[in-house]
C-alpha cells in the first residue's frame, strides 16, 4: 500500500475491530473527522497511559464532532481485554500485518511507533504526529483539531 501523506485520503482496506467485525478504514471519516492513535502494545505502560489520556477527553473529541480510535497490531482478542479492563469508549483497530501501520509511516521493522494522525470529515489527512509522547498525544490531538 502507497505512503499516506498530509492531503491523502483514507485508503480502502478492511480491518477488524476489538469485536473481531470488520470495519472499511475508508468508511471511518465518512460523517466526522477522525483521530486515529496508534499504539505499540496493548495494555502496556505506556500505551495505556495513551488510551487512558484519550479515554479521559474523549467527549472534547465527540463534541467537536470526532470520533477515536486506536490502532495496534494486537489480536482482536487482546485489544478486547484491555478495552474492557480500562473502561476505553472508542473502538480499536487490529492490524496483524501492519498495512495500514505501514501505510501511515509508523510501521517500524515489525514495530509501531506511537503516534497520532488527525483526518477531516470525508476522510482526507491534515495532521500526523510521529512519534509522540504518550502523555502528550491526546492533548495535541485535541489542540490541534480546536485550532481549526
Amino acid at each position: 500500500m502507497p505512503s499516506i501523506e498530509i492531503g491523502d485520503s483514507l485508503p480502502t482496506l478492511t480491518l477488524k475491530n476489538e469485536q473481531d467485525e470488520d470495519v472499511e478504514v475508508a468508511s471511518l471519516a465518512a460523517d466526522k473527522g477522525l483521530v486515529l492513535f496508534l499504539v505499540p502494545k496493548a495494555d502496556t505502560p505506556g500505551c495505556t497511559t495513551q488510551a487512558c489520556g484519550f479515554r479521559d477527553i474523549y467527549p472534547d473529541f465527540t463534541g467537536l464532532d470526532y470520533n477515536v480510535y486506536c490502532l495496534s497490531a494486537d489480536t482482536p482478542t487482546a485489544q478486547n481485554k484491555w478495552r474492557v479492563k480500562k473502561e476505553l469508549p472508542y473502538p480499536l483497530l487490529s492490524d496483524r500485518k501492519r498495512v495500514l501501520i505501514s501505510a501511515l509511516g509508523a510501521g517500524d521493522g515489525g514495530k509501531t511507533k506511537r503516534s497520532h494522525f488527525i483526518f477531516e470529515k470525508g476522510g482526507k489527512l491534515i495532521e500526523k504526529k510521529v512519534p509522540v509522547k504518550a502523555g502528550d498525544s491526546p492533548k495535541l490531538a485535541l489542540e490541534f483539531i480546536k485550532s481549526l
